[in-house]
């Protein structure tokens, strides 16, 4: 099986080209060295690939630019995501695209199941529901979305955290929006699991086990951190409302995804995001 990853420079598509099963011929491409934007770079890219899957982990993330500058994420979340859907319609390939609870308005009373309804309440939000459009508009592609990534690399919440925990005398975090924390190991091999079992395709949810503040999660990072001498002295966590940290882009409240589904259809284990967040700390070296 030959899989193209785009976006290979990020957290997911780092950890899906690290974590590749054997079997497979996984061929990479970061944003350096691809424009997905531009439509016959990236066409000649996908037929040279000759690939089996294309795992589209690329995206435009910063959140809050998004609402005063969206054509570029239009460009990348959107318009890019509906010229590789094509092109792999085109050529037999199939495409397995992450998209985001920020497709959802934070209004439910339950985690969101992938039939329910769509209501992004930002920008970003928007381009990412109008990728998962574009996807799923040719072929049998997969859209999977996920929630709160983080990872031993690149720009996170967790990295952060550890940043402003060794460089502060205190951490103030929104304690009033609830998502789920999730390794970027763990997709990826939710994504290797459903290439290997051919899942079908649509919408498949897959997060971490489990719901937590961004305050909880802090609290966890700084507990865990300690514990493996990745800090070196305690600060006050604080926890604050969203509205005491007002953001250009406003963020679902509850954005939990219900993962059961997908969980049924894979034979790969799903973990509690604490025990991965462990995992993931284990990576670090010590202060």
């Amino acid at each position: 099986m030959r899989v193209l990853v785009l976006g290979a420079g990020g957290q997911v598509g780092r950890a899906v080209a690290a974590s590749a099963p054997g079997g497979h011929v996984v061929l990479v491409k970061t944003r350096q060295e691809t424009d997905i934007t531009d439509a016959a770079a990236l066409g000649s890219m996908l037929e040279e690939s000759r690939a089996d899957w294309i795992v589209n982990a690329a995206a435009y993330t910063a959140v809050d630019l998004a609402e005063s500058g969206p054509e570029r994420a239009g460009a990348i979340n959107e318009t890019a995501v509906g010229l590789m859907s094509r092109s792999a319609a085109r050529s037999g390939c199939r495409l397995l695209h992450l998209s985001t609870d920020f497709v959802f308005d934070g209004q439910a009373n339950r985690a969101y199941l992938p039939a329910d309804r769509t209501n992004p309440l930002s920008r970003y939000g928007a381009t990412k529901l109008a990728g998962e459009q574009e996807a799923l508009a040719h072929g049998d592609a997969i859209v999977l979305r996920t929630a709160w990534v983080y990872a031993s690399t690149g720009k996170n919440f967790a990295l952060t955290m550890l940043r402003l925990m060794r460089e502060r005398d205190e951490v103030r975090v929104v304690a009033d929006q609830i998502g789920t924390p999730t390794w970027a190991t763990s997709i990826a091999r939710a994504i290797w699991a459903i290439i290997d079992t051919a899942a079908p395709g649509g919408i498949h949810h897959w997060t971490d086990l489990g719901i937590a503040t961004w305050y909880d999660f802090a609290v966890a990072i700084q507990e865990e951190a300690v514990a493996r001498r990745l800090l070196t002295r305690v600060v006050p966590v604080i926890p604050i409302a969203t509205a005491a940290y007002p953001t250009p882009a406003q963020r679902p409240a509850f954005s939990v995804l219900d993962t059961s589904a997908t969980r049924a259809l894979l034979a790969v284990p799903a973990h509690h995001w604490r025990s991965n967040l462990r995992m993931m700390l284990d990576e670090l070296p010590t202060a």
